[in-house]
């Protein structure tokens, strides 16, 4: 087996939905065993960023070429349950809306079916100096790929 080596974690598209799978380690937990709650945040921009990848949108060509950058500009977040050391967890991610320069986001961690935390989630594309502007008609067409309904 010399030269093989695991590819790093990706999710995939299911329809409307990108699933991005998660394993709970020890750094993601507190003191009291229980994931962080930053934590859940980290687990959802990584979801966000491989769909991203997965629909061919190349953030860090547009950063590099002055084109813009997402960031997020509204997040509201509900804790429903804990998740522990070595729980394996899906990040559900749908979107919701596509305006000219941003992209509204649900987005829900489960364990099986329980569902740990959910979070709406509005990213903005904007400029190098962080003026909103419009992203890409290419972009944009991908995500309405994603809407449901």
């Amino acid at each position: 087996m010399a030269g093989a080596r695991p590819a790093p974690v990706s999710g995939l598209v299911a329809g409307p939905i990108h699933l991005f799978p998660v394993r709970v380690f020890f750094e993601d937990t507190d003191l009291s065993g229980i994931v962080y709650h930053a934590n859940y945040l980290r687990y959802m921009e990584r979801a966000r960023s491989d769909l991203l990848r997965m629909l061919g949108i190349d953030q860090r060509a547009a950063f590099e070429a002055g084109d813009g950058v997402y960031a997020v500009a509204d997040l509201s977040l509900r804790y429903a349950a804990p998740a522990r050391l070595d729980d394996e967890l899906v990040v559900e991610t749908r979107c919701l809306a596509i305006g000219g320069a941003t992209v509204d986001m649900g987005q829900r961690i489960l364990r099986g079916d329980t569902l740990l935390t959910d979070a709406h989630v509005r990213a903005a594309f904007l400029t190098t100096s962080g003026r909103p502007r419009r992203q890409p008609a290419g972009w944009v067409a991908r995500f309405r790929t994603l809407l449901e309904g």
